[in-house]
């Protein structure tokens, strides 16, 4: 586990694949972390994004972008170095909420693919492990609903899996609505 306060003597944890130091799981700490994430990400240097996250680090979509999650952390690294150098892709932390008991955090972001002139606004659910590396990111745009979607949830998350509501009621079951016109009225 990554070290909570300085003195204790504990060890902050490493990442596997680079030997980087996860982040302290404090407010303060997850939110330097994403901010430095994000700068690694704009430099589009694949093995300092990489560092970021723990190896089996999975960043989530919504559905019909980029063929699917990113799955690993070098993959994640070599796909945002891909963005930045062909797109010429810049990203923004506009704001971090954080929740250090549960390990979460939600930002705000833009991208600015500044070879398209075009500039994207979305959020991020961040899951930090008990290292304090990166383990899920869920991305969420800022876009118009896709009107031939019957379900639109970002792809590839285990959202029934994971205990998420996947049906809501029938309209006769809930309490506030009526159940339908009466039989013999």
């Amino acid at each position: 586990m990554a070290a909570h306060a300085a003195g204790l003597g504990e060890v902050a944890a490493m990442s596997e694949a680079t030997g980087r130091a996860g982040c302290d799981l404090t407010a303060e700490g997850m939110t330097a972390w994403i901010n430095d994430y994000f700068a690694a990400c704009n430099s589009g240097d694949v093995d300092r994004i990489a560092a970021y996250f723990e190896p089996d680090g999975v960043h989530y979509f919504p559905p019909g972008m980029y063929a699917g999650p990113f799955r690993g952390a070098r993959t994640i690294g070599e796909r945002w170095h891909a963005a930045v150098t062909q797109g010429g892709s810049y990203w923004t932390v506009d704001q971090v909420i954080t929740d250090p008991p549960t390990r979460r955090a939600v930002i705000e972001w833009t991208h600015f693919k500044r070879k398209a002139g075009v500039m994207l606004r979305g959020d991020e659910w961040y899951k930090f492990s008990e290292r304090g590396l990166i383990q899920e990111i869920r991305a969420y745009y800022a876009a118009p609903q896709d009107q031939s979607l019957t379900v639109l949830e970002i792809g590839g998350y285990d959202y029934a899996g994971l205990g998420y509501p996947m049906s809501a009621p029938p309209l006769a079951e809930r309490p506030d609505e009526p159940a339908g016109p009466e039989d013999g009225s």
